[in-house]
């Protein structure tokens, strides 16, 4: 009898320690679909996109079967909270306003975020030169962001709501223009082609995938690439606080497609340039 209740005991403390390190050869991973290159919808409605290559290559070296899940981008943190998923892939950048909620995994990409107009529109005179680093701003920083600012006063500009492209223009630009949010990058850029909005603000990326359209061929960048300060620290795995062991997980996946090249090659594919952290 006793030998019976030791080994009872021995296992239900197993159960216990495997609950609390959760069991992840499942893991559900959100992404919204409609946000490409880094992740979007094809003609035959499915996701395609260099993060959708790197969920499959990331759940691989971790010997986990993995489940995508299209969620809205403006739900998409609460849906994780939530439990409708265990982690996003979708160009969710890190930053600390974020990190108060979720955890991120090291970062795996980075794009700089610049404002595109219409060649036909007279903010085109400024040209697209430059980089801006948030962080550290110096005089030579200083000089092309106040050029922007004026070049843009009294223009109406688009963002894609909850973004930090949202928050620069809240932070940065504030009442000098007024902004539009829109609920996807895609509905931003149609109204930026057809002269609904003056300017857009988006990661360069997503915004030279839509420049190789019919409808985007009219379309250039204007001013700094922008980065650091609200645009965080590049784009990593979003996860639930409590859910450490799977941060592990994703992190040594992400060493391991970083050390063999395979990183380097999903960005490169999807975005013509490789913009692998």
């Amino acid at each position: 009898m006793k030998k019976y209740f030791l080994t009872l005991i021995a296992f239900l403390l197993m159960t216990i320690s495997a609950a609390y390190a959760g069991d992840w050869s499942k893991i559900k991973i959100g992404t919204e679909g409609a946000y490409p290159p880094w992740n979007g919808t094809n003609a035959a409605g499915e996701l395609e996109g260099a993060e959708i290559d790197l969920v499959r290559d990331l759940c691989a070296r971790m010997n986990a079967e993995c489940e995508l899940v299209a969620q809205d981008w403006d739900g998409i943190i609460p849906a994780l909270q939530n439990g409708k998923y265990d982690a996003i892939m979708a160009g969710m950048s890190i930053t600390e306003e974020r990190m108060q909620v979720i955890n991120f995994s090291q970062g795996y990409a980075n794009e700089p975020a610049s404002f595109s107009v219409l060649k036909s529109s007279s903010l085109a005179a400024l040209g697209h030169s430059g980089k801006v680093n948030m962080d550290a701003l110096d005089g030579k920083s200083k000089k092309l962001l106040n050029s922007l600012k004026k070049t843009l006063k009294g223009a109406t500009v688009g963002v894609q709501g909850s973004t930090t492209h949202e928050n620069f223009v809240k932070q940065v630009l504030g009442d000098s223009v007024t902004m539009k949010s829109y609920d996807t990058q895609e509905n931003l850029e149609l109204d930026l082609s057809v002269g609904r909005i003056d300017a857009a603000l988006s990661d360069q990326g997503s915004m030279e995938k839509f420049m190789e359209s019919d409808k985007g061929k009219k379309i250039v960048f204007i001013g700094p690439g922008l980065g650091g300060g609200p645009f965080g620290g590049g784009v990593g795995v979003g996860l639930r606080k409590n859910d450490t062991d799977l941060l592990k997980m994703f992190n040594k996946a992400i060493d391991g497609a970083r050390a063999d090249g395979t990183l380097a090659e999903h960005f490169t594919k999807w975005f013509g340039k490789d913009i692998s952290m």
